[in-house]
């Protein structure tokens, strides 16, 4: 049981985004407030975390020192009575619709800094700032059905986005086997709702509906709920 007024939290990183938005809304009514990532989305992520009684912090996840100061600001907002219980890893740039053979070094590279090599930072900061001393906490990464499976080979036409989220999927499977007392796993969503559909064309996106239904960003939030209270 928590004691009392104390707050149980988890951040959010691409809080003010589709899918994160929708998960910091519905995290409160499972005692849960959220902290409300974001990078470029500032008066949607402090009005977002006003409503929710949480609080926002600014992180860049291709840039080193914003990490950092990230982690640290979460440090000293939370009080010593109150619990960080971990972060969902939702941050990611928006895939470049583009062929295998025209695929730049620096497409590539943006994708690995945010999902690779920013969350591995990050992972690393709370380790040592927050999950080591209770060796407790929670890991959860946003990764896309894009990336393929036993069933469907990957996605094609948005490679470097495929590539480094496949990459970010290694990244928790490593994680997992050096901290066994993290709780870490996934969800891999579909094609869902959210301003990232943008970069489709309109044309492409109505022949994959006919098809298949594209998910609302509610639909994978529960799934991450479901994840968290398990």
């Amino acid at each position: 049981m928590e004691a009392l007024g104390s707050r149980s939290y988890i951040f959010i990183t691409g809080g003010a985004g589709g899918i994160g938005s929708s998960l910091c809304r519905i995290l409160p009514a499972h005692g849960i407030t959220p902290i409300v990532g974001f990078n470029t989305n500032a008066t949607q992520a402090h009005i977002l975390a006003k409503e929710l009684n949480g609080f926002a912090i600014n992180i860049d996840m291709s840039e080193n020192n914003s990490i950092e100061k990230a982690i640290q600001s979460i440090f000293e907002k939370i009080k010593p009575s109150d619990s960080f219980l971990g972060v969902v890893l939702g941050a990611s740039p928006p895939p470049e619709i583009k062929p295998f053979k025209d695929i730049s070094s620096d497409d590539l590279a943006y994708q690995f800094r945010v999902n690779v090599i920013g969350s591995q930072l990050l992972l690393k900061g709370l380790i040592k700032k927050f999950f080591h001393k209770k060796k407790a906490g929670i890991v959860i990464g946003i990764l896309t059905k894009a990336i393929g499976s036993d069933d469907h080979p990957p996605a094609s036409g948005m490679a470097a986005y495929v590539i480094a989220k496949s990459a970010l999927n290694s990244l928790l499977s490593v994680c997992s086997a050096e901290y066994p007392w993290l709780k870490i796993g996934s969800v891999t969503p579909g094609f869902t709702k959210t301003p990232m559909l943008d970069v489709f064309d309109p044309r492409f996106l109505e022949a994959i509906e006919a098809k298949d239904k594209i998910a609302a960003p509610e639909e994978v939030a529960q799934l991450i709920i479901e994840m968290i209270k398990s």
